[in-house]
């Protein structure tokens, strides 16, 4: 019997009872038939019962399973995340630190470049003071040469 039938059956019971004289909506029936009823109800519960229950299981189960996979994807993300957000802050910083040494660089190499046309300069300074002294020194020379007495005989250029 399935419990539908039962339900009828114990429906049809209480519609059929008589009454009880002085008492409103209470009524007498025969309590072997309504044992029965209940007993079959027992019998045929179970089933349905336990279906629902493995449902609701499931279903527990499906939804704890995906809030699972839910936190562990939202993990993942956020860790991809600082990932994303920590490389690109090593990226900025290296960026950064490389634009700082390239500028160090070129500050140092205008010195070093500045510095070596002064010490060109400054040698081609002392050369040429030295080749004007030398230069005056050979004028100076060649006059007294010429002025000298003993060279009376030699050929003037």
């Amino acid at each position: 019997m399935i419990i539908d039938e039962i339900l009828d059956m114990m429906d049809d019971m209480l519609d059929d009872a008589s009454a009880v004289p002085f008492s409103n909506k209470k009524v007498v029936i025969d309590i072997d038939k309504m044992r029965n009823c209940i007993n079959d109800l027992r019998l045929n519960l179970p089933d349905e019962i336990r279906n629902a229950k493995n449902i609701v299981r499931d279903r527990q189960e499906i939804v704890n399973d995906a809030n699972k996979e839910a936190d562990q994807i939202v993990r993942r993300a956020e860790e991809r995340a600082k990932m994303i957000i920590s490389n690109d802050e090593i990226t900025k910083a290296a960026k950064q630190h490389a634009a700082e040494i390239l500028t160090q660089a070129q500050s140092k190499a205008k010195d070093i470049k500045n510095a070596a046309n002064k010490y060109i300069d400054d040698i081609l300074v002392q050369s040429e003071e030295t080749l004007q002294a030398n230069l005056n020194d050979i004028k100076k020379t060649r006059q007294a040469f010429r002025n000298a007495p003993s060279n009376a005989g030699m050929p003037k250029k």
